[in-house]
């Protein structure tokens, strides 16, 4: 059930964009769906940088004895914290808040504020945690001072012990920081909440996108005097892009315009060219390209996201799968993830299987990605190692554990 508020702006105001200035800068629109009836629920935004958008999403679990506990949390817009007071009324206070992730900025720059919101609430982050965008002692996150902990290595030594189990991914040293990820498992709605690391592509682009279409039909074009016509058919074609370009940044079937004849275009184009971004376009699709899309997509399968199998976990391929493989013994029937899809009807294999890149041969086999949409995540980490700015990768690991 998705419940939409038609909030007007000043209710999508985010008046700290300034922290974190990607689009859509200060209007937030949010979005509210139950995933599993009285139990679950996700609040849904937008954002993103050069109409390459995505949504990101908080994720809202009812407690058995009363309360709310609070996994990744959004921009508390007035339209947000309108659901969540609605919520409040039904089930409770907010009792928890997680902060689940040390790397991600649009994750992190949120915390702070909505914890304020939500004064009685507790504050849990991931231990290896720092503050953005300046550097405060932890003590300060979430006012008033001392209602933030970083979460214990063992799930059983929180309070909320008997209806989370979480596990740590990390810290993974990358030299310009660590990486680390704190999934939770809800063990009466056997479902798995993720940041991430793992994900799946929708075939047709998220309804909280659909909410403002501008980025879809920016991406349908094909030349900058192009006038799309809103279809759903365009707004699909756009999705499509946008993907192949949150992934790979330039996947193989793109070529990048020289600027100069770019402007060109626009100057041809005169009144036709959109106001979008100046009226530039200086993309080009080789023909074929929706083939990487549905290399993504296909069929709704987990992946982990390109950038972290290139630049990231491979960094240290036993400490991942062997969290991967623990996360697996939980009996997990849905993931909800914090970007892209959700939630996704998957268990613990097809978790297990995602991580499959990291070995040779895997009692797990998946899918690659094709080869050729990763050369530019290649070249970037050529240069991130000739600058000494990351360590190099580990070998991918011979042979899995037989007693998984």
């Amino acid at each position: 059930m998705i419940q939409d508020k038609k909030g007007s702006r000043s209710d999508w105001a985010w008046n700290f964009w300034w922290t974190l200035p990607i689009y859509p800068f200060s209007q937030r629109q949010t979005l509210c769906r139950e995933v599993v009836p009285g139990d679950v629920w996700v609040l849904e935004q937008l954002q993103g940088i050069l109409y390459v958008v995505t949504p990101i999403r908080m994720t809202v679990v009812r407690l058995s004895e009363g309360g709310l506990l609070v996994y990744a949390p959004i921009a508390p817009t007035k339209e947000c914290i309108s659901f969540m007071n609605d919520l409040v009324k039904q089930y409770g206070d907010v009792k928890y808040i997680i902060l689940p992730t040390v790397s991600g900025l649009e994750h992190k720059v949120f915390v702070g504020p909505f914890a304020r919101k939500f004064r009685n609430a507790q504050v849990y982050v991931s231990p290896s945690q720092w503050s953005y965008p300046i550097r405060l002692p932890l003590s300060w996150l979430g006012l008033p001072i001392g209602r933030t902990q970083t979460l214990p290595q063992s799930s059983q030594d929180t309070p909320f012990a008997d209806e989370f189990d979480y596990d740590i991914l990390g810290p993974i040293s990358l030299g310009i920081g660590p990486f680390e990820e704190v999934v939770f498992f809800h063990i009466r709605s056997q479902t798995l909440l993720v940041t991430d690391s793992i994900l799946s592509v929708p075939e047709t682009p998220p309804e909280i996108i659909q909410l403002a279409p501008t980025a879809l039909l920016y991406h349908a074009k094909d030349h900058a005097a192009d006038i799309i016509e809103d279809t759903p058919e365009m707004r699909l074609r756009g999705w499509k892009r946008i993907a192949l370009f949150s992934f790979y940044f330039r996947p193989s079937a793109l070529d990048i315009s020289d600027l100069g004849l770019a402007w060109k275009d626009v100057k041809q184009a005169g009144n036709l060219a959109s106001r979008a971004y100046f009226g530039l376009y200086p993309f080009r699709w080789k023909s074929g390209w929706e083939a990487s899309f549905e290399s993504l997509s296909a069929g709704g399968r987990l992946f982990v996201a390109p950038i972290l199998q290139q630049l990231i976990l491979n960094r240290d391929p036993q400490q991942v799968l062997d969290w991967a493989d623990r996360v697996m013994k939980w009996p997990f029937t849905r993931i909800i993830g914090c970007h892209l899809e959700a939630p996704i009807v998957a268990g613990p294999i097809e978790f297990r299987q995602a991580f499959s890149f990291l070995e040779h041969h895997s009692l797990f086999p998946a899918q690659a990605l094709p080869e050729a949409d990763f050369a530019l995540l290649r070249d970037i980490e050529t240069q991130l190692l000739n600058f000494g700015i990351t360590p190099p990768a580990r070998d991918r690991i011979g042979i899995v554990n037989d007693d998984v």
